[in-house]
């Protein structure tokens, strides 16, 4: 890897850069996980909240269904059922959620109108029909809360590996890069220097000869 490396001035510049913008990375990184790891603690609570929410309209629901196919008969509970439409709308819409893109999910106002004629419908069987709309509307709070969670713990996990990512390859291979760099120059300065040294005690080797030489030569004369 080093091999492959220019030593040279400009490139410590761009790695002390790379190094910064790195650091600076792994720091927003670390920020919007543990941001995302409070928001996921929170929806824990919802989550379970909606859990016990459908546990509980789901006993009242179903005690409704058999006490109507009791009284009512089975086939008139069955009969209400397949006059029933079979579509059931819900309101959409994503939002954003530390950049987590997550639904948010909400049924519509259906008022008080039945969507039969109660007219020879028993009421403990219109009590459990307008029971199982609720149940309905439980169920939508828990995939609702639940997608949110499980999109919220994969951003944590992707955001986890990006840091580790980070902090255990990149950054210390830009630190070695850094060394590396810096061990060349450091070289170099020192044989520049050594070499300036001979350089200036042969210069002035060069020069007492030429001096000594230059009496010599006044002495002769």
């Amino acid at each position: 890897m080093m091999a492959d490396i220019s030593p040279t001035r400009s490139a410590l510049l761009a790695a002390k850069a790379s190094l910064k913008t790195a650091s600076g990375g792994a720091d927003l990184l670390k920020r919007k996980r543990d941001a995302l790891i409070g928001e996921f603690f929170a929806l824990i609570k919802d989550a379970l909240a909606a859990r016990e929410e459908l546990s509980g309209v789901s006993k009242g629901a179903y005690v409704s269904l058999f006490s109507a196919k009791a009284w009512d008969s089975p086939e008139a509970v069955e009969s209400l059922s397949l006059a029933q439409g079979s579509e059931y709308n819900v309101n959409m819409e994503i939002v954003s959620i530390y950049g987590v893109k997550v639904p948010k999910m909400e049924i519509p106002d259906r008022g008080n109108a039945a969507a039969f004629s109660p007219i020879n419908v028993g009421s403990r069987t219109i009590q459990a029909a307008t029971d199982f709309q609720t149940v309905m509307s439980a169920l939508v709070k828990v995939a609702a809360t639940e997608t949110k969670l499980r999109r919220i713990g994969e951003e944590i996990k992707k955001t986890s590996r990006r840091v580790n990512a980070l902090e255990q390859v990149v950054i210390p291979g830009i630190l070695a890069e850094i060394r590396f760099i810096r061990g060349v120059l450091d070289q170099r300065e020192r044989e520049e220097s050594f070499r300036l040294k001979k350089i200036k005690a042969k210069l002035e080797r060069e020069a007492a000869a030429n001096k000594k030489a230059a009496k010599e030569a006044q002495a002769a004369d």
